[in-house]
């Protein structure tokens, strides 16, 4: 029964994130013998695209499927366990364009019920923050130095234009 709501959850996220024809499926196997986990094994079985058959996740899924599928599965946890914050590191690879849009406002909209720390480096997902913090890397002799930057409005502004347009940005 929790499979079935679950399944229904997923879909209609992954659909939301512009996967239209979405299919998700929790299939159980009874095993042969008891082992340690018990008396059932479970496959996650997945479908993306209109006429295509349910087959398991790591067979079928692109990177940018996998991406949502790991949003949305993070999303659902974080929710049911009530924890106070997640961290999404480059949960949007794979996504672009009017996708990412959509990554960045679902992840805005986990913001509102509890923290959330996402790494990005897509532009409009870092658009949909409260805060923006820029990490970088010194390198020098033989060792790394990671910094960060809590950029101020005029910098972020900057930064959301670099990670557009490289490190020629116009006025535009």
């Amino acid at each position: 029964e929790a499979a079935i709501k679950i399944e229904k959850l997923l879909i209609d996220d992954l659909q939301s994130l512009g996967i239209k024809y979405a299919k998700v499926l929790f299939k159980f196997n009874s095993l042969e013998k008891n082992n340690y986990y018990g008396t059932d094994s479970v496959d996650f079985l997945f479908s993306a695209n209109k006429g295509i058959s349910l087959q398991p996740v790591k067979k079928i899924a692109s990177g940018g499927e996998l991406s949502r599928l790991m949003l949305i599965i993070k999303k659902h946890l974080f929710i049911s366990n009530n924890l106070s914050t997640i961290i999404f590191d480059e949960i949007d690879s794979g996504v672009s364009g009017e996708i990412a849009e959509k990554v960045g406002l679902m992840i805005k909209e986990i913001s509102k019920k509890q923290q959330v720390i996402t790494i990005t480096h897509l532009p409009q997902v870092a658009s949909m923050s409260n805060f923006h913090y820029k990490v970088s890397k010194d390198e020098n002799n033989n060792s790394s130095i990671t910094k960060l930057y809590n950029l101020n409005k005029s910098d972020r502004i900057l930064e959301i234009a670099r990670l557009l347009s490289g490190k020629n940005i116009s006025k535009e």
